[in-house]
C-alpha cells in the first residue's frame, strides 16, 4: 500500500509581542473585562441599606483580590500555558483534555467542553446588551429628561452594531486598538485623580479588610460573590484570543496597561464613594467632572461597542469549531479578511444573536436587572476551563512540579465553585436565561454528534469494501466516460452511496474516480504538508483522506489543485472533474415513543437547516451531481 503524504508547510508564523500586537490585544482581549468598571461597583455596593467606609473598603479589597488571583495568576500566568498548538478557548482545550483518553472519561471531559462553550453563547448574548445599556445609562446623570431614551438609543446602537458585522472587523479594526488605549488611560487618570482627594482608598490593598469581611458576614459575602464577579468577566477572552496575539503579547498588555487603569478605576469609584455615598446611583460616570461627562459617555459607548464587537465575534469562532469538530450542522461561513484567516463572519448566527440581544434590552431595560443573569453564563464557563485544566496542566509534570499545579488548580476550582453556586442563587433572577440557552444548545451539539455516529455506524454497516469493490470493476468495468469523477465519501474504505446511485441508475464511470473523505483534526491547523494522504486503489481509482484542522474551513477544489501538482497521473483539471455527493433525507420513525423519537426529529430538523455540502466544502455548484438516499432513524 502506497500513501503518500504532500503539499507544502502552512503553519502559522510565530509572532513576537510586538508593540501593534499588544495594541491589537487591547482592542480585541480586553474590550469585555475593561468595561466592567461601568457597572461593578454600583451593582455591588448598591444592596448595603447604608453604605459606610468599611463596606466599601471590604468590597473593594475582595474585588481587587479576586482580579489578582483570578485574573492575573490562574488566566494570564497559568491557562495560558494549555495551548492546543498555540490556539485557546473552551474548544480548544476540550480536545487538548480528550487527546490519549477513550471511554467513559472522554465522553465526560467532552461534555465538560461543550458545557463551556454553549454557556459562552448566554455570554455573547447578555455582554453587548448589558454594556450598551450602561454606556447609554449614563445620559440620565447629564438631565434626566433623557432617561427615556436610555433603552431606544441603545437598540439603535445594537442594530448598527450586528449590521456592520457583515463587513467584518478588519477594515475597522485598527481603530479597536488605539480607541481601548485611549479608554484605559482615561480609567485610570480618572481614578487616580479620585484616589488623590480621598487617599484612604488604598487601605483596600491589604487583604485584611478583604478577610475581615469575610469573617464578619460569610454569607453576605458569599451572596455578594455573584455581583463581584462581574469585575472578573472577559477573562475567557484572554485564553479565547491566544491564537491571535500570542501569550506573551496579551501578558505584557495587562500588566502593562490594563490592570493598573482597572485597578485604579475601581478605587476611584470607591474613593468618590467615600467621600459622596449618594454617587451610589453611577459612580462611574460621576468620578468625571461635569465638563467631562459627556465626552466620557461617547466614550463610553464606542468603548462598549467594541467590547460587544469582540463577543460576537467569539461566538463566531467558536461556531465555526463547533461546525469542523462535528458538534454542530454546517453553517454558511464568509471570511471577511483576505489576509486574517480567524476573522469570518456567519450570518445566521449573526441574525440570531441580534434577536436574542433585543429581546434582553427591551425585556430588562436596565444594566442593573441584566446584570443578575451575567455571572452565570461567565462563572459556568470558567469553572469548566477550570476542570478541563485539571486534565491538562499536570500531564506533563512530575514530583512536586505535579503537585504544585495540582494544588494551584484545586484553588482557582474552589473559588469557581463558590462564584458559580452564588451566581446560581440568582437563576429566578435572571439567571435562568443564559441556564436555558446553554442547556438547549448543548442538547442539540449532543443530538448532532450522536446522531452523525449513528449515521456512520448504519451506513458502513451496509457498504462494501472499497478497495475489492474497485478491483472488480477492472476487471467488469461498465461504460467509460471521458473526466475524473470525484466521490465525496463518509466514511473512508467503503462504497460511498453516490457510486452505487451513479452505476445503478447512469451505468456508467468516469475514466478515472478519486473517493475524497474530510477530516478535522484535534489541532487548530493542519500544514499543507499534512492536508492529505493519498492512496491507489486501482488501476483508475484513488482513495483521499483529507485533514483540515478545527479553525480551518475546507476547500476541495483548493486540495484538489494542491494533489495534481504533486500526482501529474492524476487529471483533475477542473472542467475536467464532475462532483458526485449523496444528499441524505433523515425520516423518523414515528412508532418510537415520544422519549426516544424528540431528539431524532432533533437531529432530522438540523440535518434540513444545514447548509448544503457543495457550499460548505467550497464545490462549484455547476460541476456537481448529487444522489438522493433517505435515512431512517
Amino acid at each position: 500500500m502506497n500513501k503518500t503524504a504532500a503539499g507544502h508547510d502552512g503553519s502559522k508564523a510565530k509572532r513576537s509581542p510586538g508593540a501593534a500586537l499588544m495594541m491589537g490585544a487591547l482592542g480585541v482581549v480586553y474590550g469585555d473585562i475593561g468595561t466592567s468598571p461601568l457597572y461593578t461597583i454600583k451593582v455591588s455596593l448598591s444592596e448595603f441599606p447604608t453604605l459606610d467606609n468599611e463596606h466599601i473598603l471590604g468590597v473593594l479589597s475582595i474585588l481587587f483580590w479576586m482580579l489578582m488571583v483570578v485574573v492575573s495568576l490562574k488566566y494570564v500566568m497559568l491557562v495560558l500555558r494549555a495551548d492546543n498548538h498555540g490556539e485557546g478557548g473552551t474548544l480548544a482545550l476540550m480536545e487538548l483534555a480528550v487527546r490519549g483518553f477513550s471511554g467513559r472519561k472522554k465522553w465526560v471531559l467532552t461534555v465538560l467542553g461543550l458545557i463551556g462553550a454553549a454557556l459562552f453563547y448566554g455570554d455573547s448574548m447578555i455582554t453587548p446588551a448589558i454594556s450598551v445599556l450602561s454606556a447609554i445609562e449614563g445620559v440620565s446623570i447629564v438631565s434626566h429628561r433623557l432617561d427615556h431614551w436610555v433603552v431606544p438609543l441603545s437598540v439603535l446602537v445594537l442594530a448598527g452594531l450586528f449590521f456592520i458585522q457583515s463587513r467584518g472587523t478588519g477594515a475597522v479594526g485598527k481603530l479597536f486598538g488605539p480607541i481601548m488605549l485611549l479608554w484605559f488611560v482615561t480609567l485610570g487618570v480618572l481614578g487616580a485623580w479620585r484616589i488623590a482627594q480621598t487617599p484612604q482608598i488604598l487601605l483596600a490593598l491589604n487583604p485584611m479588610w478583604a478577610l475581615t469581611f469575610i469573617g464578619d458576614a460569610p454569607w453576605g459575602t458569599f451572596l455578594l460573590l455573584g455581583a463581584v464577579v462581574l469585575a472578573l468577566t472577559g477573562a475567557e477572552a484572554l485564553y479565547a484570543d491566544m491564537g491571535h496575539y500570542g501569550r506573551p503579547a496579551i501578558q505584557r498588555a495587562w500588566f502593562g496597561l490594563v490592570l493598573p487603569a482597572l485597578v485604579l478605576c475601581y478605587f476611584g469609584q470607591g474613593a468618590l464613594l467615600m467621600a459622596d455615598p449618594s454617587a451610589i446611583k453611577n459612580p462611574f460616570f460621576l468620578m468625571a467632572p461635569s465638563w467631562g461627562l459627556v465626552p466620557l459617555v461617547v466614550l463610553a459607548t464606542v468603548a462598549t461597542v467594541i467590547a460587544s464587537q469582540s463577543v460576537i465575534s467569539g461566538a463566531f469562532s467558536v461556531t465555526r469549531q463547533a461546525v469542523q469538530l462535528g458538534f454542530w450542522p454546517r453553517m454558511v461561513i464568509q471570511h471577511t479578511s483576505a489576509r486574517e484567516e480567524g476573522q469570518v463572519y456567519l450570518p445566521r448566527v449573526n441574525m440570531l444573536l441580534f434577536v436574542a440581544v433585543l429581546v434582553l434590552v427591551l425585556a430588562f431595560e436596565s444594566s442593573d436587572r441584566l446584570a443578575q443573569a451575567y455571572g452565570f453564563a461567565v462563572t459556568g464557563t470558567m469553572l469548566m476551563t477550570s476542570m478541563l485544566a485539571f486534565s491538562v496542566l499536570p500531564r506533563k509534570s512530575v514530583g512536586a512540579k505535579r503537585v504544585l499545579w495540582m494544588s494551584l488548580l484545586s484553588v482557582f476550582l474552589i473559588l469557581d465553585i463558590l462564584l458559580f453556586s452564588s451566581n446560581a442563587l440568582k437563576i429566578v433572577e435572571g439567571g435562568w436565561l443564559p441556564l436555558i440557552v446553554g442547556l438547549t444548545i448543548l442538547v442539540m451539539m449532543l443530538t448532532w454528534k450522536q446522531g452523525r455516529e449513528q449515521m456512520h455506524e448504519t451506513l458502513a454497516g451496509d457498504q462494501q469494501p472499497l478497495k475489492t469493490f474497485m478491483e472488480a470493476l477492472e476487471e467488469y468495468p461498465p461504460t467509460r466516460v471521458d473526466g475524473t469523477a470525484v466521490f465525496m465519501s463518509m466514511i473512508v474504505n467503503t462504497v460511498p452511496p453516490a457510486l452505487l446511485h451513479n452505476l445503478k441508475h447512469n451505468k456508467i464511470l468516469h475514466e478515472q474516480a478519486v473517493f475524497l473523505n474530510v477530516q478535522s483534526a484535534d489541532v487548530p491547523y493542519v500544514p499543507f504538508n499534512e492536508r492529505f494522504v493519498l492512496e491507489r486503489l486501482s488501476r483508475s481509482s484513488w482513495q483521499v483522506v483529507a485533514t483540515w484542522g478545527f479553525k480551518q474551513e475546507p476547500n476541495v477544489p483548493q486540495l484538489l489543485e494542491q494533489i495534481a501538482q504533486t500526482h501529474p497521473e492524476l487529471n483533475l483539471e477542473p472542467m475536467r472533474t464532475s462532483y458526485f455527493l449523496s444528499r441524505q433525507t433523515v425520516l423518523v420513525v414515528r412508532r418510537l415513543s415520544w422519549r426516544l423519537s424528540w431528539r431524532r426529529s432533533l437531529f432530522a430538523f438540523m440535518a434540513r437547516n444545514a447548509t448544503r455540502s457543495t457550499r460548505f466544502y467550497k464545490i462549484p455548484p455547476n460541476r456537481v451531481v448529487e444522489m438522493g438516499m433517505q435515512f431512517e432513524l
